[in-house]
């Protein structure tokens, strides 16, 4: 049986690599003009999380916020660097761009049976 990396393991939990924050992050870089509701839907999370994930975000930088008519349209700063001293001199931009590309399409990236995943149940 094929299974999804997003699919919850028993052996491995329901955890993701990325946090909310990156999440939030990676969807505004890829569409700037999106909505909360958007935003929520394709990280995962509920609005009210995601407007205190944008606004922990622009208190620190990382992104800016404005009103165009009735909308919001937010702009990334990709020379933010990455907070955790793990990725100490490391911008945000190049991840961020990586991201935002693979997901183009308006669809993240998922891998599929196409490019050979292994199956997931150790075959």
């Amino acid at each position: 049986m094929l299974r999804r990396m997003s699919e919850p393991d028993e052996r491995t939990g329901a955890w993701t690599l990325l946090t909310g924050h990156g999440h939030v992050l990676v969807e505004i870089a890829r569409n700037p003009d999106a909505r909360i509701r958007d935003i929520a839907a394709v990280a995962g999370l509920t609005e009210r999380a995601v407007q205190a994930i944008v606004a922990d975000l622009e208190a620190a930088g990382y992104l800016t916020r404005t009103r165009t008519g009735r909308r919001t349209v937010y702009s990334v700063n990709p020379d933010k660097w990455f907070r955790h001293p793990a990725q100490e001199g490391h911008r945000v931009g190049p991840f961020l761009d990586l991201l935002a590309a693979a997901g183009d399409a308006g669809n993240p990236a998922k891998p599929d049976e196409d490019h050979g995943e292994a199956d997931q149940a150790g075959e």
